[in-house]
């Protein structure tokens, strides 16, 4: 019996100071010898994902605009997604840097390597990509459980979305990220993925770069059916120079719609609300076509 009971807690005791392994968006192998303490997020999405894995009280240091959930605000600020404050980061002593590989600067990315602290790259291109990368920060903070229960319930959301508009006739969209100048997403981007999943088509989908500035005179000419945008500026926002073409269809049908940016963007939990939101606008294009006779 003796012997038993030192095996089990041999082995409890090899399983607790096993090393932790996941490879990040970028094909590298990120290894940490424990779970991770003290962690520095490089985006607003990656400080929700830590947030949401569990993790959260373990930040301690992020980026500008990281404001979800409130607890986020009261983490020290180490700089935005161009410049990051090298000292600063190095005084925290973090044991984990999650970046994200699009976002931050490639200058400042070299610099941090050089700090020789682990970093996990995050870059989603797609929907299902989501709860995979939170299933691999609760992997790295040892919070596996809570991850793994809040991918899966990602994961069903979205599945219910898909099922429920898989059959809905197609609208073709515009999505408009700035208007001066004027920016938008192909298809690789997880916002396509987003269209896609409500019954849309990205009339942009097939261009080479992510992020394409396009001229006005493109847009008209694919006349979109419906034009949606992040931009909810208080004022004014970048869906009012669409005004002065009324031929255009989706002007014509008063399908103009204005996202939160946060919830559409962030490509972290809360997109399950921004694909809703999205799925519904596509279903209000739908109802204002004219019947047929």
């Amino acid at each position: 019996m003796k012997r038993i009971l030192i095996c089990i807690i041999w082995c409890l005791t090899a399983h607790a100071n096993a090393a932790i392994s996941v490879v990040d968006d970028d094909g590298n192998t990120v290894v940490l010898s424990h779970p991770a303490q003290r962690i520095i997020t490089l985006a607003p999405h990656l400080t929700e994902m830590m947030f949401a894995v569990g993790a959260g009280p373990r930040i301690v240091g992020t980026v500008t605009y990281s404001d979800f959930p409130a607890e986020a605000k009261r983490i020290p600020l180490i700089g935005d997604n161009l410049h990051i404050d090298l000292e600063r980061v190095a005084a925290l002593k973090p044991d984990l840097l999650v970046v994200w590989q699009h976002g931050n600067a490639s200058r400042e990315l070299d610099a941090l390597r050089q700090l020789g602290i682990p970093l996990f790259y995050s870059e989603p291109h797609d929907l299902a990509q989501i709860p995979d990368t939170l299933t691999r920060l609760g992997r790295l903070a040892g919070t596996d459980a809570k991850a793994q229960q809040v991918a899966d319930s990602m994961r069903t959301q979205l599945n219910n979305l898909a099922a429920r508009y898989a059959h809905r006739p197609n609208v073709r969209v515009f999505y408009q990220v700035w208007d001066k100048p004027l920016y938008t997403l192909n298809g690789k981007h997880y916002v396509s993925d987003v269209i896609r999943l409500c019954g849309g088509e990205n009339i942009f989908a097939g261009l080479t770069t992510t992020a394409p500035v396009v001229g006005v005179e493109a847009v008209l000419q694919e006349n979109p059916e419906a034009i949606m945008t992040g931009d909810l500026r208080k004022e004014e926002n970048g869906l009012a120079l669409w005004k002065a073409y009324p031929r255009m269809l989706a002007v014509q049908r008063g399908n103009l719609f204005a996202f939160d940016p946060d919830l559409l963007v962030r490509p972290g939990p809360r997109i399950v609300d921004g694909a809703a939101a999205v799925c519904e606008k596509l279903d209000l294009a739908r109802s204002r076509r004219e019947p047929r006779k």
